[in-house]
């Protein structure tokens, strides 16, 4: 119970650490890369998002996807990458290479499709070289340029949402 909380501290600071850290370089240019995180458990359908994302325009090969899976032992093959709990050391940081590809790919679009919040999907997304970052979670307004605060079950609403933004920021 004590090293919980102490691991649970160390992580936050180190969350805090690279929130604080990022440099927020926007780019006026089209979107061109879109790399997608999610909580495996909580949302499946990354099919989606590759029809979303090819309608505006992307091709396959330009969308990389990362999912958080509870259980090592349950990985799918048809997922890019996949990371859990366990590959996270008691400093919070993560100890896996699909993760540490993710976060160092210069993405033009990062779209955060988790809710609730967890450690390991916010520190990915803090980590990410994303010029722009969207996310469905407002509890940590640091973390995304771009709130849509929905219910990840509301898929329809999502895509409105993110294709008139998108359009407002002369992004597609």
């Amino acid at each position: 119970m004590f090293f919980k909380r102490i691991k649970t501290k160390s992580s936050q600071k180190f969350l805090t650490t690279v929130l604080n850290s990022r440099t927020k370089n926007y780019d006026s240019g089209k979107i061109q890369s879109v790399g997608v995180i999610f909580n495996y458990n909580n949302f499946q359908d990354y099919d989606f998002f590759r029809i979303l994302l090819t309608d505006l325009g992307l091709s396959n090969n330009r969308i990389r996807f990362i999912a958080l899976l509870d259980n090592e032992n349950d990985r799918p093959n048809s997922w890019d990458a996949f990371f859990s709990k366990n590959d996270f050391d008691w400093l919070g940081h993560c100890n896996n290479v699909e993760v540490n590809e993710f976060v160092n790919l210069p993405l033009d679009l990062l779209i955060s499709y988790y809710k609730p919040n967890s450690y390991e999907l916010n520190i990915v997304t803090a980590l990410s070289k994303a010029s722009l970052k969207v996310g469905l979670s407002s509890e940590d307004l640091r973390l995304h340029d771009l709130i849509l605060d929905l219910d990840p079950e509301d898929k329809t609403t999502f895509r409105t949402e993110l294709v008139k933004y998108l359009k407002t920021l002369n992004k597609i």
